[in-house]
């Protein structure tokens, strides 16, 4: 990829699109964002104006194809997390319909690169195989959750363009960590766990630092690797043990109360029933309290042996984002990005 490049990142005001283009800026190369056209601008701050702007939806291939015009290499980083049966259509239609869009363009308008961003959850869970590595084959089971399945229809599409001729690869975080606004993703538990949070689910998972994500698909880009996929995992930590290094850093205690299945079962049919009497949004679903207690462990062999890639210690990335956040509070809880 050469400076004079014209990279297209799809989700640039997300998490990880906004985090990556500001890798991207700094390393010189020149960046087109697509955003839609209500998408917040708060986590590009200070660089958006050094970004070229494209308003699309990826499910809209006519404005998508406007949006191509000139690019040379894509990163598709745009997608819809939920973990609510109601979205579950809408997930299908951004995540596997709008990769389709992606995936096509690229092929047809000669793009020379694409780098797609999965998931951890599209390598099919099953209670059978507690540790996932890129060898996993895609499994039907009940421990798959709809956002699972509609990752993994996304990587197919993006395994059909392969096929196809399209130099493409994979890259599938496991739980991403990292400062921003203090309500979403990981965040927000730096923030509940010092207002005082009192459950902790008794699961595990395995986390990253939001650097290391956008760090390692720069590199994958700048590189001849084409179609394969890399497993991005930090640490395998259980949700004790994480929520347990945020209290320490913030000085509080941790959740004193550990939620295991029966709890769990419990808790969504009470957020359901919230939700059917009173309109409540539920702050768990039965797919988000079932995969809170289930405990699985990731490899990271793949991505290590390439670039000679190695990993923030992720006790650092806890110390740094928990750091931004008592910084933050002081200030009404603004936006905060790692250097």
């Amino acid at each position: 990829m050469q400076k004079d490049s014209l990279v297209l990142v799809t989700g640039a005001t997300g998490f990880v699109g906004s985090y990556l283009i500001r890798l991207l800026l700094k390393k010189g190369y020149k960046v087109r964002g697509l955003r839609r056209k209500s998408s917040s601008m708060a986590l590009l701050e200070g660089v958006a104006e050094q970004v070229e702007w494209a308003e699309a939806d990826v499910t809209d291939l006519g404005a998508l194809e406007d949006a191509f015009e000139g690019v040379t290499h894509v990163f598709h980083c745009a997608a819809l997390v939920s973990f609510h049966p109601k979205h579950a259509g809408k997930m299908l239609k951004i995540n596997v319909e709008g990769t389709k869009n992606i995936v096509n363009l690229c092929l047809d308008l000669g793009v020379q690169k694409l780098v797609h961003v999965s998931s951890i959850a599209a390598l099919g869970r099953a209670k059978n195989r507690p540790h996932l590595d890129e060898n996993c084959k895609w499994v039907e089971s009940k421990q798959n959750s709809q956002y699972a399945l509609s990752k993994y229809g996304a990587e197919m599409e993006v395994q059909r363009g392969i096929a196809e001729g399209l130099s493409a690869a994979i890259v599938s975080p496991s739980v991403i960590v990292g400062s921003r606004d203090w309500e979403e993703g990981m965040a927000g538990f730096f923030r509940k766990i010092d207002e005082g949070l009192k459950f902790c689910p008794s699961g595990g998972s395995g986390f990253v630092d939001i650097r290391d994500v956008v760090r390692f698909m720069v590199l994958l880009m700048e590189s001849d690797i084409s179609g394969e996929r890399y497993i991005l995992n930090s640490d395998n930590l259980s949700h004790r043990a994480f929520f347990g290094m945020i209290a320490k850093e913030l000085g509080v205690q941790p959740p004193p109360i550990t939620v295991g299945p029966f709890l769990a079962e419990v808790a969504w049919r009470v957020e359901w029933l919230k939700e059917k009497i009173l309109g409540a949004t539920p702050i768990a679903t039965k797919e988000s309290a079932r995969a809170s207690v289930t405990n699985y462990t990731y490899g990271n062999e793949k991505s290590c042996s390439v670039f000679g890639f190695e990993y923030i210690p992720f006790e650092q990335t806890v110390r740094e984002t928990a750091a931004q956040y008592l910084e933050a509070k002081g200030d009404g809880y603004g936006v905060r990005i790692l250097g």
